[in-house]
């Protein structure tokens, strides 16, 4: 049987357009808007991440020769390079963080079993930090950051159930890290995972006074009292377990309370790591454990940069350039959703490249994941989407 929807239409039927076009109307997107509605303006974003498109012009040529396919999925509005462009630099980058928002949350309920690092560990764990994308400071001056160079700074904390971006900021290459702390609010019972970027006392009490926990790195210059040593297992790598106190004038003033220091050996690069962390309670090897999960947001800032087109930006105002990167988030998040409601053994990866080559063709959606080659060949080629990297 010849399958009458493409991947394209079957993928759009997991979005909850009904919120999408709440976000629209709450920021008045479609105000006074007659031709390129922001769904059109989302799609052809959104096609154009799965596609690998690298250009307006590459957008308007490749969408323009499967119109009569995309017309069947909503994109109405008539598709040129600079239709699109203005509706870039115009319309609120918040219609779209919002919409993340939503699927992030929806991802988040779908995840919440996913096993953690730690099988004993129920808490929910995050890790927090930030990856920097460097651009041309002719081509985009708002966003200076140091000499002959721009750059915007996305930060990130990853929910380490599922690997799922729990909250984004974007800045300007020039906000530090730290400044993150002051924006999230912290769960009660969570553990929050960074590196020694964040090391900043009067922010991590806020944590602490929050009932939440963190587990960063310490310094090397870090001046504190040992006041109690617990007993380690060195077959593990761990060589000490201290509690102690900060002495050093204004990091006691801005942290009071004792602190958990652990000292390890990784056993496979025999690097020595020192860990700070206001639990008392996890053995030691389980906070050495969640430490080391947090290569996982690496890996997801490594993916997000090769898979989807954040490196290379359709227009150079902050609106432009957030309104791609949040697209690019949806893109993520709506493959994860996928994969997760399809219960499907694909990477990410394999789902998004699945779509690359497929997008338009005919078929059911599971069977594109399993490999399934029943449709006639002939068939394939004819629905398969073209698209030029002009």
């Amino acid at each position: 049987m010849i399958y009458t929807r493409t991947l394209l239409a079957q993928l759009l039927d997991f979005l909850p357009m009904a919120e999408f076009r709440k976000c629209v109307r709450r920021y008045r997107g479609d105000r006074k808007v007659r031709k390129f509605s922001c769904l059109d303006q989302f799609l052809c974003m959104a096609v154009a991440q799965l596609a690998g498109l690298e250009s307006l012009r590459s957008i308007e040529v490749s969408l323009r020769s499967v119109r009569s396919a995309l017309y069947h999925v909503g994109l109405r509005g008539r598709i040129s390079r600079s239709t699109l462009a203005d509706a870039n630099e115009s319309r609120d980058w918040r219609i779209y963080a919002d919409f993340a928002s939503c699927l992030i949350k929806e991802a988040k309920s779908l995840y919440a079993d996913e096993p953690l690092v730690c099988a004993q560990l129920d808490a929910a764990a995050y890790a927090l930090d930030s990856t920097t994308i460097d651009l041309c400071l002719s081509l985009f001056p708002w966003a200076y950051n140091q000499q002959s160079k721009s750059a915007v700074k996305m930060h990130t904390l990853m929910n380490l159930r599922g690997d799922i971006p729990e909250l984004i900021h974007i800045t300007g290459g020039k906000t530090h890290d730290v400044c993150m702390l002051d924006i999230i609010a912290f769960e009660p019972g969570a553990f929050y995972v960074m590196d020694r970027g964040y090391l900043d006392f009067a922010r991590l009490f806020a944590i602490t006074t929050s009932a939440a926990f963190f587990i960063t790195r310490a310094k090397r210059n870090l001046k504190a009292r040992r006041r109690y040593s617990s007993a380690v297992d060195k077959s593990a790598g761990i060589r000490s377990d201290h509690t102690i106190m900060l002495t050093y004038g204004e990091s006691k003033n801005a942290y009071p309370h004792p602190l958990r220091r652990i000292r390890l050996i990784d056993p496979e690069t025999e690097k020595k790591l020192i860990f700070l962390t206001n639990n008392f309670v996890l053995p030691a090897a389980t906070i050495a454990a969640l430490y080391k999960a947090r290569w996982r947001i690496e890996a997801f800032f490594k993916w997000i940069k090769q898979n989807l087109k954040i490196k290379s930006f359709y227009g150079t105002s902050p609106n432009a350039v957030k309104t791609q990167i949040w697209i690019a988030i949806i893109v993520y998040v709506l493959a994860a959703i996928v994969k997760k409601q399809l219960k499907l053994d694909a990477s990410l990866y394999t789902i998004l490249l699945v779509l690359d080559i497929s997008l338009l063709e005919k078929k059911q959606i599971n069977s594109a994941f399993a490999g399934d080659d029943s449709q006639n060949q002939e068939d394939r080629l004819d629905n398969q989407l073209t698209l030029f990297a002009l």
